[in-house]
């Protein structure tokens, strides 16, 4: 499961943080994005618009994509670093103000250092 994955087939964006490659679920280590229904009552979400969200991130998915595995989440989600053309669409997101960084999220600080 961990390693490299050069991608061939189509990318099918969820939301501003998880991806979905051939009915593998996809979350973007490192970064939370606006909930695309708004946030429920009592929880702490990232503040933003969810669908502006999701559109930046579908917006960034052009191009030649790879990963990187590093695990899997409670949910039982990948998660991974996605890079599209060599550029990691994690530290875009936060670039764009369409994610935040969540350094308790990010195994290793790896996406700390891939953005600066």
């Amino acid at each position: 499961m961990i390693g490299i994955f050069l991608l061939a087939a189509a990318v099918t964006v969820v939301d501003g943080d998880t991806i979905r490659l051939d009915g593998e679920r996809v979350r973007l280590v490192g970064i939370d994005a606006p909930e695309i229904h708004g946030c429920a009552a009592g929880r702490a979400c990232a503040p933003g618009d969810g669908q502006a969200s999701k559109q930046s991130l579908q917006n960034l998915m052009s191009g030649s994509v790879s990963i990187r595995r590093v695990g899997r989440d409670r949910y039982g989600r990948t998660l991974a670093h996605v890079y599209v053309n060599g550029v990691n669409v994690a530290c875009e997101q936060i670039g764009r103000g369409q994610a935040i960084y969540k350094r308790n999220w990010d195994n290793g600080l790896e996406l700390a250092r891939e953005c600066r």
